[in-house]
């Protein structure tokens, strides 16, 4: 039996923030499509304003991927995930280990295909690994902008130390992505369309 696409389509029953109270839950599915939509962003943004040259394509493609193995470990809060090298380097094996699983669902002749995406890229794809890493921390802010400007005060600090981690990242395309589109993530639909018009 080839498992591989079904056990993706799991990514739904996988919620991220187990350790914070939340407003509204957000499971692996709908954090993997926005990753990859962000990363898609970035990196069009990279390419049509800063002289870059990668695949939006393939930065969307590897961000659907990029936390699969969560099927089989669940999200790990990052509290934890970085406590202590020991743990991390730990936790690093299990997701190796959970990638191969995954991988091993598939027929041989498809592996090839699935595993740069399910190892986040290949050997010469390092500047998208960073786009795809920027992006998934930006849909976790968008998340806590979202949860705060729901009267949930549980995510302010994540909210600051996430635009930080962003900012720190120099990114020229990241930054760009948070001057000029971030700040309509706090807006009403009613304002956003209002700006439209």
């Amino acid at each position: 039996m080839r498992h591989f696409f079904a056990v993706l389509s799991r990514m739904k029953h996988i919620h991220r923030w187990g350790l914070m109270r939340c407003t509204r839950e957000e499971n692996l599915c709908e954090h993997s499509f926005e990753t990859a939509l962000l990363a898609h962003a970035l990196a069009v943004l990279r390419n049509e304003r800063f002289g870059g040259h990668c695949s939006p394509e393939r930065a969307a493609t590897l961000a659907l991927f990029h936390d699969a193995s969560e099927i089989f470990t669940g999200d790990l809060p990052t509290p934890v995930k970085y406590d202590n090298p020991t743990l991390r380097e730990s936790y690093a094996r299990v997701e190796a280990h959970a990638r191969e699983r995954l991988l091993s669902m598939l027929p041989e002749d498809l592996r090839p295909v699935y595993l740069p995406l399910l190892n986040e890229g290949g050997e010469d794809e390092e500047e998208l690994r960073r786009i795809v890493k920027a992006a998934d921390k930006l849909s976790a802010l968008i998340k806590c902008m979202e949860e705060r400007r729901a009267g949930n005060a549980e995510f302010s600090r994540a909210e600051q130390t996430l635009r930080r981690a962003v900012e720190e990242m120099g990114l020229p395309e990241a930054d760009c992505f948070l001057k000029e589109f971030l700040p309509s993530y706090a807006l009403t639909l009613d304002e956003q369309e209002g700006d439209a018009t």
